[in-house]
């Protein structure tokens, strides 16, 4: 998957988050919250925008597996293409090379 690619499904699912309805946010953003905590402890601290691509490329079920925990009766709250993506796209803002909006590529 290219990074124009992930980038696009990650911004989706933000957009998913914001478009819910008021009632459901709460429970999506402990979700999100919670995927990007287990982000960070798998990535540590300095990471690239392609270390997390490929992290997202290696498959998501763990991303399941802890949005299940965190709301293990909604499964509303579980939807890949919105907390997922939206937990990356979140976390990538803490890349090494991505500022201002955009990934910085060095020549």
């Amino acid at each position: 998957m290219s990074y124009e690619n992930a980038i696009y499904q990650w911004r989706q699912g933000e957009r998913r988050v914001l478009a819910a309805p008021a009632e459901r946010q709460p429970l999506l953003e402990r979700v999100v919250t919670a995927l990007v905590s287990e982000l960070r402890r798998r990535l540590g601290g300095r990471f690239s925008t392609t270390e997390l691509v490929e992290l997202y490329e290696r498959g998501t079920g763990w991303c399941l597996q802890a949005a299940m925990k965190v709301a293990p009766e909604e499964p509303w709250a579980w939807e890949a293409g919105v907390v997922i993506d939206a937990a990356f796209a979140l976390y990538l803002r803490e890349a090494a090379d991505y500022a201002g909006g955009r990934r910085e590529i060095n020549a």
